[in-house]
């Protein structure tokens, strides 16, 4: 642990700074203060409550724990983990258990994940023992290869990866199966919208699949798109204004009606929910008549508020969907929309929960939980930059996933969210508006420990990650110590 990180621990411990500097000339490291005795920290300087007071807000049983631990642990004989042992919930398979074999006999360190994978790629072949060997001693060269440095600058890295290509990106609109009202927004104007974490997209689309079961059934598809679609009187009827009698007369489309699955009984109790035509509906000889009520003076104006009404009224579908497409992928059709609203779409009759998608990312915290947000983050910011023909590793992606919903809720990077909430006044000011981050830090009393990159390129020292993260303490020999 650097110098300023131990530092800045003691100092969350509430250990005066007086005491801070005492301890740091002769200890480097939280771990070296704990395993001191009580006389050790007398010798220093410090009086026997002061000792005493350290060793308890450092932690020394727990420290004294682990040092037993690590003493335990370097005087008994160096063990492999067996895979065999710990998963109890999913045994190895043959293939499995002859590769963790072949490991422990060469020596290497695998992850179960990777023992996993070969296995699952090289069952069912006829390999020769050599090559197994070979491919496992590949298989740790590569892993060794991928293992992240201590100190690593992960962050400027996943920045740097996702920022690069992303200049190279397009504004453009793609169209779905060629049909205007259906599109989405794609390239850099998508990919702002998911770091931005915007609550409703440019473009909102549904992906909804069916139950297996009925999937291949193009009627029955088309009944749940009929259902899902929004259905205004315009679509299934024709109005007509009769001024002589100062009336409104609907004259349904059979055909259409039948389509959707919709009856005159059904239109007039939903033109009777909304307020403006509350009780004016009625049906005569097959047709809808719309009236001014009994003992209300007709007028023109009035006329002309219910035709606009009528026109506007929804008979049928979920609200926020506005328009619905059925494609053939496979098998199975599935419905694509303009709109969204998972909430209400997920209580569809045969709607298939699992595999119906949305990309509005805010929605899908709303609904399913912060889990399922960062999933749809990662899902959704990889798509893009691969329609883009852009290759950005998974893992960038995920540690911005990760930033963005580590706390519960789904957060913009940008000065409302991640940037924003930094502890760091200066970090905070180098992003956006200085002066009323600077002003605002003066005001309020607040404190920078210099921990992260920007705050130290300001003040002009080195930061503390890769080798800057290393200090070379010189420790003076003491009067009377031997030679």
């Amino acid at each position: 642990m650097a110098r300023k990180d131990t530092q800045n621990a003691l100092r969350r411990r509430g250990i005066p700074d007086a005491t801070i500097d005492i301890l740091l000339s002769q200890y480097t490291s939280l771990g070296s203060i704990a395993e001191a005795s009580p006389g050790d920290l007398v010798d220093l300087g410090l009086s026997d409550e002061e000792a005493a007071n350290v060793l308890k807000l450092v932690g020394t049983a727990k420290k004294s724990g682990k040092k037993a631990e690590k003493k335990a642990v370097e005087a008994a004989p160096a063990v492999k983990v067996d895979f065999r042992e710990v998963s109890k919930t999913k045994p190895l398979t043959p293939m499995e258990e002859k590769l963790t074999d072949m490991a422990d006999e060469l020596d290497l360190k695998l992850s179960r994940r990777v023992i996993t994978e070969l296995a699952s790629r090289i069952d069912g072949y006829d390999l020769p023992e050599s090559k197994v060997k070979a491919l496992l001693e590949r298989a740790h060269q590569r892993f060794e290869e991928h293992i992240m440095d201590a100190n690593e600058s992960a962050g400027i890295l996943a920045a740097q990866s996702i920022g690069e290509p992303g200049t190279q990106m397009t504004m453009r609109t793609f169209h779905y199966a060629g049909v205007a009202e259906i599109n989405v927004t794609l390239g850099l104007p998508r990919l702002i919208e998911i770091v931005d974490a915007r609550r409703v997209p440019s473009t909102p689309l549904m992906t909804i699949r069916i139950v297996p079961e009925v999937a291949g059934d193009v009627d029955a598809v088309r009944k749940v798109a009929s259902r899902i679609e929004k259905t205004t009187l315009p679509d299934i009827a024709d109005i007509e204004t009769d001024i002589v009698n100062m009336r409104v007369i609907v004259h349904p489309d059979e055909v259409k009606m039948e389509q959707k699955g919709i009856t005159l009984e059904k239109i007039v109790e939903k033109l009777d929910k909304d307020r403006r035509l509350k009780k004016l509906a009625r049906i005569e000889e097959g047709k809808i008549v719309l009236s001014t009520p009994e003992g209300e003076e007709p007028s023109f104006k009035r006329l002309q508020n219910i035709v606009q009404a009528a026109r506007d009224a929804a008979i049928q579908g979920v609200d926020g969907i506005e328009r619905a497409i059925l494609r053939k992928e496979g098998p199975e059709y599935v419905i694509y929309t303009a709109g969204s609203n998972l909430r209400d779409v997920l209580k569809e009759e045969n709607v298939d929960p699992a595999r119906t998608s949305t990309n509005s990312i805010q929605e899908i915290y709303d609904v399913l939980g912060v889990e399922a947000a960062r999933n749809s983050i990662i899902n959704e910011a990889s798509r893009t930059l691969e329609e883009q023909g852009l290759t950005v590793d998974i893992r960038h992606i995920m540690l911005v996933a990760d930033l963005m919903t580590n706390d519960g809720d789904v957060k913009a990077i940008g000065r409302h969210g991640i940037s924003g909430r930094k502890s760091s006044v200066l970090a905070r000011a180098a992003f956006e508006i200085t002066a009323t981050h600077l002003l605002h830090a003066a005001l309020t009393g607040e404190t920078d420990f210099l921990d992260g990159v920007a705050e130290n390129i300001i003040v002009g020292q080195p930061v503390t990650l890769g080798t800057g993260a290393v200090n070379l303490v010189y420790q003076p020999k003491r009067k009377g110590a031997q030679q």
